[in-house]
């Protein structure tokens, strides 16, 4: 769908439908919905009388014009209370709106800039939230589906504001969310793919693309290189499957400083079955979205290099198959990480965090400030938050503060879990220095333990999302299957620090 900002009226706008909101609480229309309203002989006030619209948050009435307004329908969606609207409130009005629309065959949308001029929304924020909400929530995984939709597609989206003044504030806001959401639906499409189709390799593929289209440095490592730099716990993982591994490195160079500002590091399992300690049949499958992680860091680079903030960006994926072939790691092993610490292998289903500590210690090679690691870790942080939040784990309380408020002005919710010292006398071996699972207990946590070893004093910080980066139905802007979560939080992120 494409998203335009115009200087027009609203009223006398040609459209398939349009969208504008009521408050809860209010007795009448205000502003551009009156105006709409009068235009239709007063309909939405009278809806407003008998009760039927309440103006509570994601309601939406559809009214047809029969002719009283160029555009065919209108949308009256509900804005919760005032005093609590906020951009994620508006995001998920807006997918939910323009979902409805799709439903009834509008090709063309129109709407006012919803929300703004209130204490919390100004027209930029307004735009990008409008932006947001339309394009990741009318999002759908249809590539390896022959038959057409039952519905059509909403081809365009223009918000419309009557005052020229105000097309700076419009045109920026649509900007970033069209960017945010080109990025957050490049994530989905990659998680959504089906293994087959989503190899270490098509994930190179991947990297190449980006890099080409957004102007980015990429080094794709191949095993030989790999095991030159002492990647043996990455290449361990590797060596269960036929698939070659991939290490890729995109760089985002803001300044002309050589410094690595920060970098972004993804886990990349392009698909595990546990390997050995192999997992049940019953939902492997979803083990396709292993890679969430990497495809995250891979998406946000790519937006990051669009908006160009003057910083200095890495992004790292350890990209692999986890498979129990002949030649696969066995419990009981032991592997040499690229730090140099000796690793006993207890369980080959915690084969992420043993990826990423090569990840780690290349980023800190690489002289990296801060690393901000993503991963779809452990099933116990999703027994802890559910699909809500995901976990933060961090050495430095500064850079998580960070981290969480960019999660907040994205409205991806990030919940801080506690790092004590305690917790590392689970993960220490009798074999080697460090094993790679605690146990059962606090396994989110253990499994954090393990990468801040590898992390040392660098500030770090590690999202688990292995509650968030799906979602088993619709929620607000969010469809089923791939969430795209963390992309726009990490972006927030980048532009904050640069």
């Amino acid at each position: 769908m494409e998203v335009n900002v115009a200087i027009a009226d609203i009223v006398r706008f040609e459209a398939g439908a349009l969208i504008v909101g009521v408050f809860e609480g209010e007795e009448r229309p205000e502003g551009d919905t009156a105006r709409v309203d009068e235009a239709l002989g007063g309909a939405i006030s009278q809806l407003i009388g008998a009760g039927e619209i309440k103006g509570k948050l994601n309601q939406v009435t559809v009214i047809h014009s029969l002719g009283k307004l160029p555009a065919v329908r209108v949308a009256v969606v509900g804005l919760g209370k005032k005093a609590d609207i906020t951009a994620e409130k508006l995001r998920g009005v807006m997918a939910q709106a323009c979902r409805g629309l799709r439903s009834r065959g509008a090709g063309t949308v129109a709407g006012t800039a919803l929300g703004a001029g209130t204490a919390a929304i100004d027209w930029a924020k307004s735009t990008q939230a409008m932006t947001e909400g339309s394009l990741l929530g009318l999002y759908a995984f249809r590539k390896h589906i022959t038959k057409e939709p039952d519905n059509g597609e909403i081809r365009q989206l223009t918000i419309v504001d009557t005052d020229a003044g105000k097309l700076v504030s419009l045109e920026d806001g649509l900007r970033l969310g069209r960017i945010l959401a080109r990025a957050t639906n490049m994530a989905r499409d990659m998680v959504n793919e089906p293994a087959n189709y989503m190899t270490p390799t098509d994930m190179a593929n991947a990297a190449v693309e980006v890099s080409r289209t957004f102007g980015l440095e990429l080094a794709v490592l191949e095993r030989e290189q790999a095991l030159e730099l002492g990647m043996g716990a990455f290449l361990g993982v590797a060596q269960g499957s036929r698939q070659p591994p991939k290490f890729l490195v995109l760089r985002y160079n803001g300044r002309s400083s050589a410094e690595n500002d920060i970098a972004l590091v993804g886990k990349g399992i392009t698909f595990d079955s546990g390997g050995i300690s192999i997992k049940p049949s019953e939902g492997m499958g979803d083990m396709k979205g292993d890679m969430a992680g990497g495809a995250s860091v891979m998406a946000a680079l790519s937006a990051i290099a669009e908006l160009k903030p003057r910083i200095n960006v890495m992004a790292v994926i350890a990209a692999t198959e986890n498979l129990p072939g002949g030649t696969a790691l066995k419990p009981g092993d032991v592997l040499k990480s690229m730090s140099g610490r000796t690793i006993e292998i207890i369980s080959t289903d915690a084969e992420g965090r043993l990826t990423l500590a090569d990840a780690i210690a290349y980023a800190r090679k690489q002289g990296a400030k801060n690393i901000v690691d993503v991963a779809t870790l452990t099933g116990a942080m999703r027994i802890a938050l559910g699909d809500i939040c995901s976990g933060a784990f961090t050495n430095n309380q500064e850079l998580v503060n960070k981290v969480i408020a960019a999660g907040s002005d994205a409205g991806e919710r990030i919940w801080q879990m506690p790092m004590y010292d305690e917790y590392r006398e689970q993960n220490k071996s009798d074999v080697a220095d460090i094993k790679n699972t605690g146990g059962r207990y606090a396994g989110a946590i253990t499994a954090a333990q393990f990468l801040a070893e590898f992390a040392g004093d660098t500030p770090w910080v590690h999202l688990d999302i292995a509650g968030t980066n799906m979602t088993e139905k619709e929620r607000g802007y969010l469809v089923k299957g791939a969430t795209g979560i963390p992309v726009r939080t990490l972006v927030n992120l980048v532009l904050a620090l640069g």
